[in-house]
């Protein structure tokens, strides 16, 4: 069953035909002017252009040509000739009835449907997971179950960062820990008692080293990584167990988060492709020799852009930069492992289109990478799309740190969240009844929902500041307030079968009513949004307005006070609202917990 505005777009788009106007105008959608129309179709404007009329004469002309139906009666005009719909109580009974009933919630599914991959997570090997990879995780891990439930055939890829510069500087760093990699014994002992705290304070201090010019190692962390990703025995034991100690906390870290990969795979699993990979580019005369090092250039002919040099000098270059294929070490750089991810992709999962969740600041680096992938002939261009986000920010509109100024760990904020979480149910006098393992479970649902609706509320593309009390708010829009709402719905419902209360055939009489059965018939729309866009934050608008509906109905309509059909209509509504509303919340990769 079509909602209501594809309903009304169809009988409209049937009255522009027969008005001998083009059908495209004809589009219907949820109007912007609810004291106008609960519906609008603004198309008179172009319909008027193409047939060289006025704007009023096209609508007024539509307008008489609209025959009342059980859908809507004749359309209003307002403005230069926007049209302005109300449905009748039969037509938003029967959609909330078909809500109701059905398991999708009135939700559809793509007509077409594809073989996705989504790339999101990104964690890097040798360090814990950060607030940085907050907002890649968690858009990605919703935008993975959107494509899924719209019907595609997904995989989510967590495409580790194991195998880069990276690597080869932290075996450096042992290596003079140990003073050298002779003493065997010393190394497998040193090996053994590795741990991820270790790695952490390892890493960022070469890699300062070789931000503050330490030329000795960055050249040695170089030859590190050629001898790692050119298969030395050595080096690859050592990576191993960085590797396994890294991997068993970046997944704890994602199951607290409630994020899951069908893929848990990583840059060094592309890596057996990269020697045939940069052969056969080379056949294909695509690689370039530029001082040691092999290129390949991705600028289309005559794409420039400035840059200015060190002496102050600007001059034009090709645009995009050539994707770096070789070091001169003989190294495999980052985007040929990005590369040879593509083809391993090709020829695993056979993709029709590859998303990357990744921050908006690697836009350049990923058209590098789809270039060179379309030129060389991997996968056509228009099956790769770089879905980039903003920052997550503190109070001073920077990317979010810690008091001390440092990167604040993943695991540490959600055990803030956590921790807050449980005063502001406490504070709320939830759960005092609740067994010591319940209330733990329900205030761990009540973190993740704060700290993952304020990110999915914001238009991926968008920064935001992250203010962990007003997130964990029991009012307003909150992920804790959805909880709430689910929560009380769920009580009623466990009332009603208590009292041996069934639902019934959905009637909409009272105003409250309707408010909630026309937020019901949204959820469609919502999700086709979402879904080609790429961009959640529909789904959880559209949570939060449901929410609202469900309040306001309750406020004004009892439900189990009630008698006989009315209560039964009403039972259904919530019944309805529940679904819907644990349904995407869900989407956004959020847990509702059974009582509050």
């Amino acid at each position: 069953m079509k909602d209501l505005a594809g309903a009304l777009t169809a009988a409209n788009a049937a009255v522009f035909s027969s008005l001998g106007l083009e059908t495209k105008h004809a589009d219907v959608r949820r109007s912007d002017r609810p004291d106008l129309g609960e519906f609008q179709c603004n198309g008179a404007l172009a319909a008027a252009k193409a047939a060289g009329k006025k704007p009023p004469e096209i609508a007024q002309a539509a307008a008489a040509a609209w025959s009342a139906t059980d859908l809507a009666a004749a359309p209003t005009i307002a403005g230069p000739g926007f049209l302005n719909f109300n449905v009748t109580p039969t037509a938003v009974s029967k959609r909330a009835q078909f809500v109701a009933d059905d398991a999708r919630a009135g939700a559809s599914t793509v007509e077409h449907p594809r073989r996705v991959v989504v790339d999101y997570g990104g964690p890097n090997v040798a360090k814990g997971m950060h607030v940085g990879h907050l907002r890649a995780s968690i858009i990605g891990e919703s935008i993975k179950r959107i494509y899924r439930f719209r019907g595609d055939h997904v995989w989510g890829d967590a495409h580790f960062g194991d195998w880069g510069f990276q690597m080869g500087l932290v075996i450096t760093a042992l290596e003079d820990e140990l003073g050298g990699f002779d003493d065997r014994a010393k190394l497998d002992a040193r090996l053994e008692k590795l741990t991820l705290d270790q790695l952490e304070a390892i890493y960022p201090e070469y890699a300062r080293r070789v931000k503050e010019g330490d030329i000795g190692v960055r050249d040695r962390a170089r030859k590190a990584t050629a001898a790692l990703q050119s298969g030395s025995a050595l080096h690859r034991e050592i990576w191993k167990r960085m590797h396994d100690v890294s991997m068993a906390a970046q997944k704890r870290d994602f199951a607290s988060l409630g994020v899951d990969f069908d893929l848990w795979l990583g840059e060094s699993d592309a890596d057996p492709l990269i020697p045939d990979m940069v052969k056969d580019l080379d056949a294909k005369g695509l690689l370039e020799e530029d001082q040691g090092a092999r290129i390949l250039r991705v600028a289309g002919p005559g794409e420039k852009k400035k840059k200015k040099l060190e002496d102050g000098t600007v001059v034009e270059v090709e645009s995009p930069d050539p994707l770096l294929v070789v070091s001169s070490e003989g190294s495999a750089m980052y985007g040929t492992t990005d590369l040879a991810t593509i083809l391993q992709r090709v020829r695993d999962q056979n993709p029709d289109f590859i998303i990357y969740c990744v921050d908006q600041r690697q836009a350049d680096h990923f058209e590098q990478v789809y270039r060179a992938a379309a030129k060389a002939g991997y996968i056509a261009r228009e099956k790769l799309e770089h879905v980039g986000f903003g920052t997550m920010n503190g109070p001073d509109g920077k990317p979010f740190k810690t008091r001390a100024g440092g990167v604040l760990k993943l695991g540490d904020l959600i055990g803030q969240a956590v921790e807050k979480a449980r005063e502001r149910l406490k504070e709320n006098e939830i759960g005092a009844d609740f067994s010591a393992e319940e209330f733990e479970k329900v205030a761990h649902k009540v973190a993740i929902a704060a700290i993952k609706f304020a990110d999915l509320s914001n238009a991926r593309t968008t920064s935001y500041i992250f203010d962990l009390d007003r997130f964990m708010s029991f009012e307003g829009k909150t992920g804790p307030y959805l909880l709430y709402q689910a929560v009380r719905i769920k009580s009623i419902l466990r009332k009603a079968q208590e009292q041996g209360t069934k639902a019934g055939a959905i009637a909409i009489e009272h105003d409250a009513e309707r408010t909630l059965a026309l937020a019901l018939d949204a959820f469609d729309g919502a999700l086709a949004a979402a879904y080609d866009k790429k961009m959640p934050h529909f789904l959880a608008e559209h949570a939060y307005t449901l929410a609202q509906a469900f309040s306001g109905f309750y406020s004004h309509c009892p439900i189990l006070p009630s008698e006989g059909g009315v209560r039964a209509s009403r039972l259904a509504l919530a019944g309805a609202a529940l679904k819907q509303l644990t349904l995407t919340l869900d989407l956004l990769g959020i847990a509702v917990p059974e009582r509050m």
